[in-house]
C-alpha cells in the first residue's frame, strides 16, 4: 500500500470551501453528461451514522469515461473497462472516498482528507502506526511546493483587499 500525504492551505474559510466544493461537485458532474457513454450515475445518497467520521452523507456513483477515451481504444475495450465507481462517505469535515474499475478488480484508490482551520501543522493527522509513519510520502504544503504558498499567499492577499482588510 502507499501512502501519500499533501497538507494543502486554502485561501478561504472551510465553510467557504464546504460550499464551493458542493458547487463544484454538482457542476462538474452536470457538465460531464452529455450524452451516450458519458455522465455520472447516481447508484446511492442518503444519510449515514457510525460510519467513517461519525455522520454523514454517503454517496455511490458510477462515472462513464467512455467520451473521455478516443473511439478507436473505446471500440477494444469492454463496457466494464469504460466505468470507474466512487463510493464516498462525507462526514464534514472529514470525507473518504473509494474509486475502482469494475474491469480491474483488485485495484482501488482511497482518498482519505480532514479539512482543518490550521497552516498543516498537525504531524499525525490520520493517527497513522509507527510503521505507516515510516512509509508515508509527506508531501509538504500542496504539490507546488514554494509556488503554492506564494499562490495561497496572493489569494489571501487578493480576499482581504477586497473586504477592506489590509496587513
Amino acid at each position: 500500500m502507499l501512502i501519500k500525504e499533501y497538507h494543502i492551505l486554502l485561501p478561504m474559510s472551510l465553510e467557504e470551501y464546504q460550499v464551493a466544493q458542493l458547487y463544484m461537485i454538482q457542476k462538474k458532474s452536470r457538465e460531464e453528461s452529455s450524452g451516450e457513454g458519458s455522465g455520472v450515475e447516481i447508484l446511492a445518497n442518503r444519510p449515514y451514522s457510525d460510519g467513517p467520521g461519525g455522520s454523514g452523507q454517503y454517496t455511490h456513483k458510477i462515472y462513464h469515461v467512455g467520451s473521455h477515451i478516443p473511439s478507436w481504444f473505446r471500440a477494444l475495450l469492454p463496457k466494464a473497462a469504460l466505468q470507474v465507481e466512487e463510493e464516498s462517505w462525507n462526514a464534514y469535515p472529514y470525507t473518504r472516498t473509494r474509486y475502482t474499475c469494475p474491469f480491474v478488480e483488485k485495484f482501488s484508490i482511497e482518498i482519505e482528507t480532514y479539512y482543518r482551520p490550521d497552516a498543516g501543522q498537525q504531524t499525525n493527522i490520520f493517527n497513522l502506526s509507527a510503521a505507516e509513519k515510516r512509509q508515508r510520502i509527506l508531501g509538504g504544503y500542496g504539490w507546488l511546493g514554494e509556488l503554492g504558498r506564494t499562490l495561497w499567499l496572493l489569494g489571501f492577499l487578493c480576499r482581504a483587499s477586497r473586504m477592506g482588510v489590509w496587513l
